[in-house]
């Protein structure tokens, strides 16, 4: 009889292993986006971009410097200037994209250093590792053999390396005396103070661009002009400056020198100045090129200079207005050729009897063919070429317009009409259809002064340098351990020494750990051959060590 076994329940299959849940899943990928975020080599990359961010703004105009030249560069590039408008490349350095970068930078740095820094910290207070078993599987090795007992040859040891600022720390393992030393822990600070200063480097240049400010201005001699945005002729300011904030410091140009070299080329520019507070009558300083005023925090740049043509108009009613001038901008730096306009709004009783004067001016000029040029950028004979206009000037539209230039829509409109037009020398004159007498007196210089105030500076400075004495710790000094063990291979009393170096750094380690082993063999033959018999006879024994002391 066949009993047929009742048939086994299959196994039920092992349950699926929980999945995580999303919040796990979520807090795992920022783990890893954050460890991204924060590794050198994120670090490393982000701060090239942010140099090849700076090259737009280095070579297109930038409307915090000059919106002139941006206006410019719109005229001459109709079709490829809004584009790049578009992509913040006239404001490079106030950009979104220039911000994202230059935050991450900063986050990144300070991810990747702060660990660091506290991991540095600990190895500071951990002692030298002991000696691996087999020293001759480092790079560097070598066996000294010395009659030494075991304890009296690493005391030798420890006197050698100690002179050069080892950290030295004895043990005894395994029946076998050993030590183990250090050295080059500045090396890793230095990569510390490198990258921490960097840090503090943005933080100097956030904290100049937040709080900071500056404007630009062309004052002629005898003028004098005060620290107030209204006053600037451009002008750019951080988010957190106010029109309050600003220094209340006043300048006036008293006198402006240009000197130049036998081929005409400008060598330096001197400007006699005061400065004080409003309403002081001013302290008196001269300034340069690269020698500006500071006050308070503040500096003032000489950055250019030009002429002012002086004129004076008569009206045929004898009314006079002496000595009027007005910037002529240079527009070849070779001759200090310049162009300009003088307005004048207040001549007549009506808006449409005002006059205006556009010219040309020489420092020093010839007459080619009725044209004026300039031939040398001394004013060794100046001249001028003006065109008068009457009529309406727009100075009372609400429309923004240059002060160095005519309004062009009033002409094309007529509301500008050309009325004379003549090259005059000092001293010379022309007659306009109504009598107006427009003489030409002279000129005066100008200088273009830009005032700025940047509260980092100093801080940028202080962290510039830490960056660099940082650098050149990590690049001249090395990480470098060296072990020694004493075994005593026979009964006659005599050591073999094994001494083993594990170098990290750049260079090859031979040269230095061969002249440390002569070192050694030379301290421990001296130390053999002093040895002091003790008292009573029987076996010498070594001197004893400072140590032992």
């Amino acid at each position: 009889m066949t009993v047929t076994a009742p048939p086994r329940e299959a196994a039920a299959p092992p349950p699926p292993p929980a999945r995580p849940s999303a919040l796990r899943r979520a807090a795992a990928f920022l783990l890893r986006q954050w460890r991204r975020l924060t590794a050198m080599r994120t670090a490393i990359v982000l701060l090239f971009l942010l140099a090849l961010a700076a090259i737009p703004g280095s070579l297109l105009p930038q409307r915090s410097l000059s919106q002139t030249n941006v206006r410019q560069y719109f005229a001459d590039h109709p079709t490829l200037a809004p584009l790049l408008d578009r992509l913040y490349l006239f404001d490079v350095f106030s950009s979104p994209w220039f911000a994202a970068v230059y935050l991450l930078l900063f986050v990144s740095l300070i991810g990747c250093v702060l660990p660091r820094a506290l991991e540095h910290a600990r190895a500071l207070r951990t002692p030298p590792p002991p000696a691996p078993r087999r020293l001759s599987r480092l790079p560097d090795s070598a066996e000294l053999a010395t009659p030494l007992p075991a304890a009296a040859a690493l005391d030798v040891v420890e006197e050698e390396l100690r002179v050069r600022r080892y950290r030295v720390v004895r043990r005894e393992r395994d029946g076998s005396a050993e030590l183990s030393a250090e050295k080059g822990l500045l090396k890793e600070a230095g990569n510390l103070v490198f990258h921490l200063a960097l840090v503090a480097l943005l933080l100097a240049l956030a904290g100049g661009k937040l709080w900071g400010y500056e404007g630009s201005i062309l004052v002629t001699e005898g003028q004098r002009f005060c620290n107030s945005f209204q006053q600037y002729d451009t002008h750019s300011a951080g988010p957190l400056v106010e029109g309050g904030d600003l220094s209340p410091v006043c300048i006036g140009l008293e006198d402006f020198r240009a000197e130049y070299e036998e081929d005409l080329t400008a060598s330096s520019f001197t400007a006699d100045i005061t400065y004080g507070g409003p309403g002081e009558e001013g302290r008196p300083t001269t300034i340069g090129v690269n020698d500006p005023l500071r006050v308070d925090g503040d500096r003032v740049y000489v950055t250019g200079h030009g002429f002012s043509p002086t004129f004076t108009v008569t009206l045929p009613d004898g009314t006079s207005f002496d000595d009027v001038s007005a910037p002529f901008l240079p527009t070849e730096q070779s001759t200090m050729a310049s162009e300009g306009a003088l307005k004048l709004p207040d001549l007549g009783a009506g808006a449409e009897d005002q006059l205006a004067l556009q010219g040309f001016f020489a420092p020093t000029g010839l007459v080619q063919g009725g044209i004026l040029t300039s031939i040398d950028p001394r004013p060794l004979a100046p001249q001028v070429a003006v065109v008068a206009y009457q009529g309406y000037l727009g100075l009372d539209s609400g429309l923004p317009q240059s002060v160095y230039s005519l309004d062009a829509s009033q002409i094309e409109r007529g509301r500008l009409t050309e009325v004379g037009s003549a090259n005059l020398s000092v001293g010379e004159s022309m007659t306009l259809p109504d009598g107006t007498a427009v003489t030409f007196t002279g000129h005066a210089e100008f200088a273009a002064v830009q005032f700025s105030h940047d509260p980092g500076q100093v801080w940028v400075l202080a962290a510039a340098i830490a960056v660099l004495a940082g650098l050149l710790g990590m690049l001249l000094l090395r990480r470098e351990r060296v072990f020694a063990r004493a075994t005593a291979p026979s009964g006659d009393g005599g050591t073999v020494l094994g001494v083993g170096v594990l170098t990290r750094g750049s260079g090859d380690g031979a040269p230095r750990f061969a002249a440390l082993a002569d070192d050694l063999r030379a301290a421990l033959a001296a130390r053999a051959t002093t040895r002091v018999p003790p008292p009573g006879g029987g076996a010498p024994h070594p001197e004893a060590s400072p140590r032992d002391r």
